[in-house]
């Protein structure tokens, strides 16, 4: 990636929606603008875990505008990125479709420890190089993240169910600040994050650093009334505490440095921060000027610069799972030239196809993982992996697609029926099944003789066509494509087999 390049981050957090512009300057990414909104969708979510009409329509107006500024970014240079609101909301496909019709790219939706692993990448990117053991905090709207790590790599990473949005509205709804509203607020909080002691013990990090929301809105507050810069201790914190105490309500609190959209939500947020410095024993926390869009930023650059780190990780996946290596390059070969084949070039923009393309490769390196729990149905036990895997750089509609590639790529077609309305899907499919089919003796496939197009008249039609001599060569492949045609003529998609000579056999 060149100097000078535009890249765009969007973090649909639970209690704020933020647009993050940089520009790439010698492997480092400046600031050139940042926006934020309260959109509060976390408020939005109700005890079934809907999301509310108003809501979506916060967000879906925060979205709009964002795109206006995004006017004229390509696709490689955004990425959006939706945490624990959305990831908790069983109607969030409502919200989205929407969502990026408006905003223009796609949203993906991240797991706890993907946003745990994006907010230690921005903390860090923004710090100085040390050898530090660092304990990084982040107290979202919804979910609070906690990651140990030593310079640019995280070593522990989780995501707890703890955030100042929903604390704020269990333990202080009324808008009220009391001594016993901390108390069952605190141990509350301290129920949920106690598992967190064992995994990040005192010794194991010699500064803790705070991220973005409750600890940034906490840090001003403290300097605008005095306090060290940038610092947060034990005797602040109560000091702040008593501060809302003594306002007694929401309305009431007159504090410089406290924002408006702030004081909703600063109850629960300050109630959590206390929680985890008596848990973890945090005598001061610095404030870090990195976030999670600044790591959606810096994970953008290195996808661009071929360090994608979802390729490591499926070549990890692929061998915790004792994959066969030989055969999923063979099938990932044999699938990127059917594949190459059956894309329309012409309209298919060039970054968007090797996407495409590397999403295909990814779903052939992992399509026998399953393997190792039944030979029979490995196909569904591989997509099971995949839909309730946490693996670092993917966001949870990624390993959804894979393992749906996964699943598909044997047998019936009818288990897909929301998945064959998607044309490029259709295309990964049918290339990731035949090369399946022509790989089945694990050996090289004999392509020589074989080929795969689109239907010249039929838009939704594709054709197979064989030599003669490759048909005697290679029976049961020809068997096993002809049942092939049959299984798709149960699909709106069609697959004909015909020979070199035009003769069609089904």
């Amino acid at each position: 990636m060149q100097n000078g390049q535009l890249l765009a981050a969007i973090d649909l957090g639970s209690n704020s929606f933020r647009l993050e512009i940089g520009v790439l300057e010698h492997g480092h990414i400046r600031r050139v603008e940042y926006l934020k909104e309260t959109v509060r969708q976390g408020n939005g979510l109700d005890a079934d875990r809907m999301l509310s009409q108003e809501a979506m329509e916060r967000g879906w107006e925060c979205l709009a505008r964002f795109s206006e500024r995004l006017s004229g970014f390509g696709s490689k240079h955004v990425r959006a990125v939706a945490t624990q609101t959305l990831r908790e909301a069983k109607n969030r496909d409502v919200f989205l479709v929407q969502a990026e019709k408006l905003l223009g790219y796609p949203i993906e939706v991240i797991s706890g420890r993907e946003e745990a692993r994006l907010i230690y990448s921005g903390v860090a990117n923004l710090l100085p190089q040390s050898e530090e053991k660092r304990l990084v905090v982040d107290i979202g709207g919804r979910s609070t993240e906690l990651i140990l790590g030593k310079g640019f790599k995280p070593q522990t990473m989780e995501s707890y169910r703890v955030g100042s949005v929903k604390w704020s509205m269990k333990y202080f709804a009324d808008g009220q600040f009391t001594p016993m509203a901390f108390e069952w607020a605190e141990v509350a909080a301290k129920a949920v994050l106690d598992e967190a002691i064992g995994l990040y013990p005192k010794n194991c990090w010699d500064i803790a650093y705070g991220s973005s929301g409750t600890i940034g809105a906490v840090a001003d507050v403290l300097q605008a009334s005095g306090w060290t810069e940038g610092v947060i201790t034990r005797e602040s914190l109560d000091w702040l505490k008593e501060k809302l105490i003594k306002a007694g309500r929401v309305e009431s609190l007159r504090l410089e440095g406290v924002k408006e959209d702030r004081k909703p939500v600063i109850g629960g947020g300050l109630a959590v921060l206390c929680a985890l410095f008596d848990l973890m024993q945090i005598d001061s926390m610095q404030a870090a000027q990195g976030a999670l869009r600044h790591g959606v930023l810096y994970d953008l650059l290195q996808r661009e610069e071929n360090t994608d780190l979802r390729s490591t990780m499926v070549v990890a996946l692929g061998n915790r799972f004792a994959v066969d290596v030989a055969q999923a390059e063979r099938v990932q070969k044999t699938a990127a030239s059917l594949f190459k084949s059956i894309l329309d070039k012409e309209t298919c923009d060039p970054d968007k196809a090797l996407r495409l393309e590397k999403k295909l490769s990814w779903a052939a390196h992992l399509l026998e993982i399953g393997t190792r729990i039944s030979h029979s149905d490995f196909h569904k036990h591989g997509a099971y992996i995949l839909d309730n895997a946490d693996l670092p750089g993917f966001s949870m509609s990624e390993l959804h697609r894979l393992s749906q590639l996964i699943l598909g790529h044997r047998g019936k077609l009818k288990k897909l029926e929301l998945e064959l309305k998607d044309p490029e899907f259709i295309l990964q499919l049918l290339s990731l099944r035949l090369a399946a089919i022509l790989c089945h003796a694990r050996r090289d496939p004999d392509l020589k003789g074989f080929t795969l197009k689109v239907a010249e008249d039929n838009k939704s039609g594709f054709v197979i066509q064989c030599k003669k001599s490759w048909l005697q060569q290679w029976p049961q492949s020809a068997h096993l494509l002809r049942e092939e045609c049959i299984a798709w003529q149960k699909t709106p998609w069609e697959l004909e087999f015909i020979e070199i000579n035009g003769k069609t056999i089904n």
